[in-house]
Order: structure tokens, then sequence, then C-alpha cells
């Protein structure tokens, strides 16, 4: 186990992504909230999906998935349709301009990322991903699992 002086150092750090996020969203286009670019990362990564599925995925409030759900679906970049097996839900999936959008929002992001982290080494960047995703798995992120508990996924951009 780590030393306490590492834990409190490992919390300023932490506390300060928060930064790092808020750079990195300043980049997406005013009409994509992080939230929106979640919803389709997600819908892309996983498929189509009950918004309460994407509730969870997105470790938020039903309600405040609706909201996301009806921004993103207002624009045109997903679908609803009425669930087969309960009428009562709708099934969320990524349309062909959703899909479009994800491409070029992903594209700008990952150039985005390439630009701020020049100087690093491949093998550094592989070894922050390693780390940040056993992070997110350490704290029991339901994005991190996969089909065992401690296979993970890469995230939803800016989620």
């Amino acid at each position: 186990m780590a030393e306490r002086s590492q834990y409190e150092e490992l919390a300023r750090q932490i506390s300060a992504i928060g930064a790092v996020k808020r750079e990195m969203a300043r980049g997406l286009p005013p009409e994509c909230p992080p939230a929106s670019a979640a919803v389709l990362a997600l819908l892309d990564k996983h498929g189509e999906m009950r918004t309460s599925r994407l509730a969870e995925l997105m470790a938020i409030d039903m309600s405040v998935t609706s909201r996301h759900v009806t921004h993103v679906a207002d624009r045109g970049w997903i679908e609803r349709r009425p669930d087969p097996q309960d009428g009562r839900s709708r099934l969320l999936r990524i349309s062909e301009s959703g899909e479009r959008f994800l491409a070029d929002l992903t594209a700008h992001l990952v150039e985005a990322f390439a630009s701020h982290l020049r100087d690093w080494s491949d093998e550094d960047v592989a070894r922050l991903n390693t780390l940040l995703s056993r992070l997110r798995t350490s704290f029991g992120d339901c994005r991190a699992r996969g089909g065992t508990p401690h296979e993970t996924t890469p995230t939803a951009p800016l989620s």
C-alpha cells in the first residue's frame, strides 16, 4: 500500500484533472456539450439500448439522461423506437448523422490530445491509459466493466 502522502498528492492531481476536461470541452462544438458526446460514444460502442442502460453507463440519474437523450435526438444524432419487448420503453441507437458527427468529434479530440501530449512517448500515453482504466475499475466504474469484472473499455469522449 502506498504512503498517505502519495494518496494526498493523488487527490490533488485528480482534482486538477477538471482543468484538463474543461480545456478539452472548450474544443467541442457549442451544440455538443460533453454529455452529448458521451451519449453518442456509448451508443456507438454498445449499440442499441434503453435509456435506463444509458443512465447506468453514464452513472447519472434517469431524468438527467433523458435530457441528454432529448438534446441529441433533437439534432438527429440518435434514433428512438419502441422496445418490442416492452412498449413503454424506447430503444436508442446512434443515427448515420450521429456516427458522422461522432467521427468528426473524435478526430478533433484525438488531434487535441496529440497536440497537448506531443512530447510524451507512446509508452507514457499507454501507461496513462492503463493506469486510468485501472483507477476507474478500482472505483467500480460500470463503464469500465466488460465481460469480466476487470476487463476495461475505453471511455466516451470527456466522460
